[in-house]
């Protein structure tokens, strides 16, 4: 089997318009010879990036895009505020430009002041920051990505693309004990919410792709905002409305390893006009993980912040449904986000819905956890992974929820590694694939965090790794049933046990929920009616 089985080839991503896959002369859709590597957690990432920013010099090009930005927020201790590092790299004579998400306001629970602050101080350091509104009412601009463009260095080139903002409650490592800068979360986190994330380091040709990405929504010539008091805001306030012209893209850096990677997005079918790159929309992220999932026969591994809604999970219940060797995980946060008296049921109802049909496709092959420190305090899964068959990976902004495939932009990396690991399981899938090193090592790392194996050899193989987790949540939850007498048994899992549908629903106003919000918690007259 080859990368075009696990893939999606030219004319499957269903939009036409964007410039991804026109990029190259052999007219295929990713690209290859590329070096990617997991940065597990914020701590390790913001470590890398600081590193990495701090190397740039006149003429060099930063571009970026976020979801919600803090510039107060520290990369690396007192005087690596994100923004500051940014300004200095303006001031050094680096191009920087970035597109945040305008966002909805603070008292929401969203981040508008942040997002106008922090684009205010890279505008008044030289560089160029977009707040970003292009969106579909109720959505946002969820990608979260870096490029690094080095003149006359192109070896140093990079692009950072996953799941982690640059703001509040990121910074965090291996020993969960959470970001110093919290933002508030729901009462079970404590003051200083652990935080589980993961983000990719990509080197080689797909720093391209990436800085085309960015392209795209930076030259779309619609006006940031149709709103017209916040037009009006903009006058009044002298905010820059009007993207300035990007240096002309320079060439891909060359090849530099073995990994075949593909962008995949999500863009909405936007409203009245639609973007110049997608004017339908695009659904490559639903389209590469329901191609990907045809294909899965052994264990499909994912983290994830929602694990949400019957539709996107149908494609998952077929899988489990078709072959009864194929096993499925979920890491997903123990308690939603906000626990309000509606925030917290709309976010279970979800939750319990899509469980409950893979459960009916999966029975017991279906297994969900939720971790903890060592301290007993849960920790927040913002991570975005998914791992079929130890062979295709994907590391994102999205999430599996119907939002992250419909309604919001997003952006994710499918990775599919041209080695085989001879170190696996011969053909765990029963396809020929064969495990492939790098989705392999991804889940072994991110397995021995929650389990606390070292180098354990029954997480190589796709069962063993699923029996290993049950054990380990199994010996902590009876810990914990037993008044966490003596000491504490390694592994931080707990099984995660959805309360009931019907009294959650109870804890709603039935009219409430019923006419005004879906399960994603977006309004029904804004959900996508739309098949992927």
């Amino acid at each position: 089997m080859t990368r075009a089985d696990w893939l999606l080839e030219p004319g499957e991503r269903g939009n036409p318009a964007t410039r991804l896959d026109r990029r190259r002369p052999d007219g295929a859709a990713w690209s290859r010879g590329n070096h990617v590597r997991p940065l597990v957690h914020g701590a390790v990432y913001f470590a890398e990036l600081l590193a990495a920013v701090r190397a740039m010099g006149p003429g060099d090009l930063l571009l970026f895009t976020d979801w919600r930005g803090d510039p107060d927020e520290r990369l690396d201790g007192p005087g690596t505020e994100i923004g500051s590092v940014l300004c200095r790299a303006a001031e050094r004579g680096v191009v920087v430009k970035g597109l945040l998400w305008r966002s909805h306001l603070d008292g929401l629970h969203f981040s508008q002041e942040e997002n106008l602050r922090f684009g205010a101080e890279i505008a008044r350091a030289g560089g160029e920051c977009l707040l970003d509104m292009r969106v579909r009412p109720g959505g946002s601009h969820h990608q979260k990505l870096v490029v690094l463009r080095h003149r006359g260095r192109p070896e140093l080139d990079v692009a950072y693309v996953g799941g982690i903002d640059l703001c509040h409650n990121r910074n965090d490592d291996a020993s969960h004990r959470g970001d110093r800068q919290s933002l508030p979360l729901a009462a079970a986190y404590g003051p200083h919410p652990p935080w589980h994330d993961v983000q990719l380091a990509l080197r080689g040709p797909v720093v391209g792709d990436v800085e085309a990405v960015f392209r795209e929504r930076w030259e779309d010539p619609a006006p940031l905002s149709r709103s017209p008091l916040t037009r009006l805001r903009e006058l009044a306030h002298r905010e820059d409305v009007s993207a300035d012209r990007l240096p002309a893209q320079t060439p891909d850096p060359q090849v530099c390893g073995a990994h075949t990677v593909q962008l995949l997005r999500t863009y909405p079918n936007r409203l009245l006009r639609g973007y110049p790159f997608a004017p339908d929309g695009e659904r490559s992220i639903a389209r590469g993980y329901t191609k990907a999932l045809r294909r899965a026969r052994a264990l499909i591994y994912l983290e994830d912040q929602y694990l949400w809604s019957p539709r996107v999970m149908e494609s998952f219940a077929r899988a489990l449904a078709r072959h009864p060797g194929l096993r499925l995980i979920g890491v997903v946060p123990s308690v939603p986000e906000q626990a309000g008296r509606l925030t917290l049921p709309m976010n279970l109802i979800g939750r319990i819905k899509a469980l409950d049909a893979l459960r009916r496709a999966g029975g017991d092959r279906v297994a969900v956890y939720g971790p903890e420190n060592v301290a007993g305090t849960p920790v927040y899964v913002h991570a975005k992974v998914c791992v079929i068959d130890d062979v295709w990976a994907s590391v994102g902004s999205d999430n599996i929820n119907l939002r992250s495939w419909t309604h919001d932009s997003e952006l994710g990396c499918a990775v599919y590694d041209g080695c085989p690991d001879p170190r696996a399981p011969a053909d765990p899938g029963g396809l020929g694939d064969g495990a492939r090193a790098f989705a392999r090592e991804l889940r072994l790392e991110l397995m021995r965090e929650h389990v606390e194996a070292g180098a354990a050899d029954e997480l190589c193989d796709p069962v063993a790794a699923f029996d290993a987790f049950a054990e380990s949540a199994a010996v902590l939850d009876a810990w914990h049933a037993g008044g966490r007498r003596g000491p504490r048994p390694p592994g931080r899992l707990r099984r995660y046990v959805p309360p009931d549908l019907a009294v959650t629903r109870r804890m709603l106003a039935a009219p409430l929920h019923h006419v005004l919000v879906d399960p994603d918690g977006r309004p029904l007259g804004m959900r996508l009616r739309r098949r992927f």
